[in-house]
């Protein structure tokens, strides 16, 4: 029997509400052991994965760490939100009765940690010190190492965070219990996974993975579900799913800072870590907060705030190289101490791979096993062209480690927002860049985001996969809701930042080629767009927003054919009256308050009289 007073006392835990937590879950689970852990034990925690096979070096002083093959990425349809009210209930949260599925957790935890380390990290989702701190401390319970050597990456993890607590009960309660990995029954009828969070008691349970999203409690469990729902609760703040980049003009050494939400595989990281072009590099200087999450709030002077409430950057490796995110690139580089997971590994010269890191895959394949583990000259004729990395494999890494990480990405008080950016992916209607002035449009647009399907998705052509402010697998409550909170929240702001909607990739109806060279180019349509806001240029109305003159960018060093720049700053009337039928159907899900229906109406309206 563990004395678990004893191990708190010499961790200098003193919580006592964290101290009861900790009892209480040590019993249920059967641990054999526990310890307190906190970013000062990394270097130890990693000798000790290290030796008993974890984890496995990587050149640089890196690790490499591969999950089980079937618990390679997030697993929504195993994922739900629980409280004991269902007006929560919405059309994407999986709601489940809070009651019921905690005793269903309880009973799938019950020992299923006997002959384990049950490590107890007290983290915070915060700078220290910020308004929404109370918000922020978290415990996460885990029996699996490799999940704390990742949370210090991304958290701020030691007892200090909930030792110092104003309010010493608010915190986040998250028990993770990796279970019997080849034993679940993962995607069958008997699966025994069950990833929680019960927002309304502030409590995370996850079982049945050791996956990072499903694992790492702080990050999305934390930081966006529960984070979401505090959020409404206090009435104070949104947790997004939202990078946040500044842009600083060296010229008159104001700096902009800029938020936005973008679905799948539309260009969120790649635009996060940016760096500015280099014909106005002299000029501008892209700085970097974050990739992934974002809290806003009011501050007192009725500006909007922000901050990345994450420590670290838990990236998709797949098609990271120096030519699309070189940022990311030098943040992995060796003496980093970043984690790769699921990439292919060498366990001869202790190289990692992935498909777009090289054009080609190395093609000497002595000693190289791919994201199962297994050898990839082995391979028979048919599995030739299989993937050598899993196409989510990731890369973990502190903030610290970016090279253009913003000087002030832990303060506290957060920065500014001058801007909120939605951005989909589609290959036409969306123009490059369309500015939204109206609080109620720009709330409007952010729930009719969405990215394309495949063409050929259910007989539709272009068809969008809505994704309301990229939050689609992170609500905690119903949408209509979530969309009065936005309301209110920006609502109150004295001077509320610009909206705005960017598209980097629409392509030529004839040939099929990108007609913006995106990238590190895209800086250029901010830059409009903050110009716009200061009332430096006017632009061009339109019926879903302001779009750019093509004399008010900044094209210096581009180069475009025929007719390509005329339709990046232009928009398909046609296809737009088209989208507004699906867009209707799209929001009569949700019990949307009148000001969103009002918006629709105004913008359709518009495109009818175009």
């Amino acid at each position: 029997m563990v004395d678990v007073d004893k191990v708190l006392d010499e961790a200098g835990l003193t919580n006592p509400y964290v101290r009861a937590y900790v009892a209480e879950w040590a019993e249920i689970t059967g641990a054999d052991r526990i310890e307190v852990v906190s970013a000062a034990d990394d270097e130890r925690l990693l000798k000790e994965s290290l030796e008993a096979g974890e984890l496995l070096p990587v050149t640089g002083g890196r690790y490499y760490s591969r999950s089980f093959h079937k618990d390679t990425a997030r697993s929504e349809e195993r994922t739900v939100v629980a409280t004991s009210d269902p007006r929560d209930k919405g059309t994407y949260n999986n709601w489940r009765p809070a009651e019921e599925t905690v005793a269903t957790l309880t009973e799938r935890m019950r020992g299923a940690s006997k002959g384990k380390t049950m490590y107890v990290i007290p983290y915070l989702m915060a700078p220290q010190g910020s308004p929404l701190e109370a918000y922020a401390a978290g415990v996460e319970l885990t029996d699996c190492r490799p999940v704390v050597q990742q949370m210090i990456r991304m958290a701020r993890v030691g007892v200090e965070y909930i030792n110092e607590l104003k309010d010493q009960a608010s915190f986040v309660k998250a028990v993770h219990v990796t279970g019997d990995l080849e034993n679940l029954g993962q995607g069958t009828a008997d699966d025994q996974r069950l990833f929680a969070t019960v927002a309304d008691q502030r409590m995370i349970l996850h079982y049945g993975s050791s996956y990072g999203g499903n694992a790492l409690l702080g990050k999305i469990a934390h930081a966006l579900r529960q984070a979401c729902y505090d959020g409404r609760a206090s009435g104070k703040f949104l947790a997004e799913q939202f990078l946040l980049l500044g842009i600083k003009d060296k010229q008159t050494q104001r700096t902009f800072h800029v938020v936005g939400g973008f679905p799948s595989a539309s260009g969120k990281t790649n635009l996060s870590m940016t760096l500015a072009p280099d014909a106005l590099g002299d000029r501008y200087e892209v700085t970097f907060y974050g990739d992934d999450i974002a809290w806003l709030w009011v501050d007192d002077e009725g500006k909007i705030r922000a901050f990345n409430p994450e420590n670290g950057v838990f990236g998709v490796a797949k098609d990271t190289n120096e030519a699309t995110n070189p940022g990311a690139v030098e943040a992995i580089r060796p003496g980093t101490g970043a984690i790769f997971t699921n990439v292919a590994y060498n366990e001869k010269t202790q190289e990692v791979w992935w498909e777009g890191k090289t054009k080609h895959h190395p093609d000497d394949l002595d000693g190289w096993l791919d994201w199962k583990g297994e050898r990839i000259a082995d391979r028979n004729l048919d599995e030739q062209g299989d993937p050598w990395a899993h196409p989510n494999s990731r890369f973990t890494t502190p903030i610290s480690n970016v090279p253009n990480a913003a000087p002030d990405f832990d303060d506290p008080a957060g920065v500014v927002v001058n801007a909120i950016i939605f951005g989909g992916r589609t290959r036409d209607r969306e123009p490059l860049i369309r500015a939204i002035t109206d609080i109620a449009e720009g709330v409007y647009d952010g729930l009719t985001l969405g990215a394309e399907a495949t063409f050929a998705a259910e007989g539709v052509d272009g068809q969008l996969r809505y994704d309301p402010m990229s939050m689609r697998p992170f609500m905690a409550y119903e949408e209509g809701d979530y969309a009065r909170h936005w309301l209110k929240v920006i609502g109150s702001a004295k001077q509320p930042p610009v909206f705005a909607h960017v598209n980097w990739f629409q392509r030529d109806p004839e040939d099929g080629h990108f007609l913006w060279n995106g990238y590190r180019d895209n800086v250029r349509a901010l830059l409009w767009l903050l110009q716009f806001q200061a009332g430096e240029v006017e632009g061009v109305p339109s019926p879903v927003g302001v779009l750019p003159k093509a004399e008010e960018l900044n094209l210096e060093g581009m180069h475009f054919r025929d007719g390509d720049l005329e339709k990046l700053l232009s928009i398909d009337v046609e296809r737009w009256r088209q989208e507004m039928k699906f867009r209707e159907e799209h929001l009569s899900q949700f019990n949307l308050p009148e000001e969103i229906w009002e918006a629709h109406r105004r913008v359709a309206k518009a495109l009818d009289e175009a």
